[in-house]
């Protein structure tokens, strides 16, 4: 079954952004909950995980402002494997917390750093140097940084990034991606927050890196614009919002092949047909002499072999 994707509409935000109807996108109503923006309660945490929880966790999810990016931190709880988080964020969201016994969305990646057994590393994306160098966490020797600084040098000598520092990435875990528009620049995004001046061909090049090569548990992306400023410059922020977003979700949709569960690593690859998942299994004797250079080339060697067609399609995330 396909995984269902999902917006938790916090602040009806959403409402003024030109979203097409998609059965594959379920619209959850939030904004009965209480004790929830910027600082959420155990109670609200509670019921945002009753809401998330009918879906699974295996989509894409769009969480509203960056003031509820702490649903990261609820989603990436209820992981029951060692994974690997994935942030892009022009903040850090690893501030000492402010109100005990309440998760914000300014300490919610600490939090997670430090309490969740199953995250392994957390690689963050985006911030600037200076405040990665204020980041204080009990497990730090999880934590890689790529600061704005040193993505906008690589970039510039058409590099992904530190190889050292890329090296260390375990590639021998799962994904879960988080994205706070936040880390790009106006032009692409406008959030209630203070903005970094990442491309959004930038993003999605970083983003390829890991989606090519990685399992995905499921992708987030939070960071719309902040309500109650004037209509004109609302309306435009919302135009920009709504088509960064149909590009994200697009872009993560079509580049995403395989199920996460169904990955050459256990070994399978799913094709999907109206009716059914056809579940056709791949030489580990292939799978570990690297004869594949991705999983295109594994679809269209299993249709040859197979004798299929094209009728069926690659399943989304």
């Amino acid at each position: 079954m396909a995984a269902k994707h999902i917006i938790l509409d916090f602040s009806h935000v959403y409402l003024d952004e030109n979203i097409p109807k998609n059965d594959k996108l379920h619209w959850l109503d939030c904004s009965d909950i209480n004790e929830c923006d910027l600082y959420c309660s155990k109670q609200a945490e509670e019921q945002i995980w009753n809401k998330i929880e009918p879906y699974g966790i295996n989509g894409i999810h769009f969480l509203d402002s960056g003031n509820y990016h702490y649903v990261t931190g609820i989603i990436t709880d209820h992981i029951r494997q060692d994974f690997v988080l994935v942030l892009f964020d022009h903040h850090t969201d690893m501030q000492k917390p402010m109100i005990e016994h309440m998760t914000s969305c300014g300490d919610w990646a600490a939090k997670a750093l430090d309490t969740n057994e199953r995250l392994k590393q957390l690689i963050l994306i985006g911030p600037h140097e200076s405040d990665i160098a204020q980041i204080e966490c009990k497990n730090k020797d999880k934590l890689i940084t790529f600061s704005a600084e040193e993505l906008r040098k690589e970039y510039e000598q058409n590099a992904i990034g530190d190889n050292n520092k890329i090296s260390k990435i375990r590639k021998d875990l799962p994904f879960y991606i988080s994205i706070d528009k936040d880390v790009l620049d106006e032009k692409y995004s406008e959030t209630n927050w203070s903005q970094g001046r990442m491309s959004l061909t930038m993003l999605e090049r970083l983003l390829t890196h890991f989606l090519e090569n990685e399992k995905i548990i499921g992708i987030d992306i939070c960071g719309e614009c902040q309500q109650g400023i004037p209509l004109p410059e609302y309306f435009e922020a919302e135009e920009i919002n709504s088509e960064t977003n149909r590009e994200l979700f697009e872009f993560l949709t079509n580049y995403i092949k395989i199920k996460n569960k169904e990955s050459v690593q256990n070994p399978y690859v799913v094709l999907q047909d109206d009716i059914m998942l056809k579940k056709l299994e791949v030489s580990r004797e292939h799978a570990n002499q690297g004869e594949y250079k991705d999983a295109d080339s594994v679809i269209e060697d299993i249709r040859a072999k197979y004798g299929l067609g094209h009728e069926g399609k690659e399943s989304e995330l």
